[in-house]
């Protein structure tokens, strides 16, 4: 009995010493004039090592916040052990999609992400401050913000990951309160042009960037995520492309977020060092 015991202190003090941290951070956005909060997981060896740590930038999706991918994957924690990799979650908003909104000028979460999250980063944590050693990643609307702000800003990032991603809004015009950050599609064509992935990557042309997009073959953004496949092949630009079944839900995210994790840390390797 007393061994079992013992064991079990053993196993519980490993577990407390060797597990990811997680800390929640206040962020302050100079652009919207606010304070925005956004979850930081760190590797196990962290504290104990004086090197600096690659950093991947997860991107929540449509009406959920900074800490819903830490409540739904806890094995988050897990991955950053194993891939020795910094995890931060930032707040998108409740519906920002992640741009810098033309019609309202209070909502600049592209900025957020790209310059003021990233910038708090480097300035408080232990990261390699380059573009091959930064990835993003996200989901549903988060996916569309990874690609977004990757492709806008291949100097900040160089790989990039989408999960059952909005790519194109155009076909979704009353949806999601798309309108609301781009105006309505009518009156204001040229924004939802400009800022569907399906024609921001016809005018990308700066660093090569890793990218992996991957939909479940029952998720509405499907066919969207099809169709960027093959304009991203009529471009010849290099992806990494993955259907398989599954639908928009936390089942199919939870399976997939391993594997955009270990697409991007291992572009860490063959872009870096």
């Amino acid at each position: 009995m007393k061994q079992t015991f013992l064991l079990l202190l053993t196993l519980l003090f490993a577990t407390a010493t060797y597990a990811a941290s997680v800390d929640t951070v206040t962020v302050y956005s100079a652009s919207m004039h606010k304070n925005i909060k956004c979850v930081i997981i760190k590797p196990d060896t962290y504290t104990k090592k004086q090197g600096k740590y690659g950093v991947i930038y997860l991107l929540h999706g449509y009406s959920d916040r900074y800490d819903t991918w830490i409540k739904q994957v806890p094995a988050l924690r897990e991955y950053s052990d194993l891939m020795q990799v910094i995890l931060a979650c930032p707040d998108g908003g409740y519906n920002s999609w992640y741009f810098d909104s033309p019609v309202d000028s209070s909502c600049k979460y592209e900025t957020h992400i790209s310059k003021e999250v990233v910038n708090y980063l480097d300035h408080y944590y232990h990261t390699l401050a380059d573009r091959s050693h930064r990835g993003i990643a996200g989901l549903s609307m988060g996916g569309h913000g990874a690609l977004y702000l990757a492709l806008r800003h291949p100097d900040i990032f160089g790989a990039a990951g989408s999960m059952s991603g909005g790519v194109d809004l155009r076909p979704f015009p009353a949806e999601w309160d798309i309108a609301k950050r781009l105006g309505d599609i009518h009156q204001y064509t040229e924004n939802w042009q400009n800022n569907s992935i399906q024609n921001v990557v016809g005018h990308f042309s700066g660093k090569p960037l890793a990218i992996m997009i991957e939909c479940g073959t029952d998720d509405f953004f499907y066919s969207v995520n099809q169709q960027l496949h093959k304009k991203m092949l009529e471009l010849k630009m290099a992806h990494d492309y993955v259907e398989r079944p599954g639908k928009h839900n936390w089942e199919y995210w939870s399976n997939a977020v391993e594997y955009q994790l270990l697409f991007l840390t291992r572009s860490f390797t063959r872009q870096g060092n």
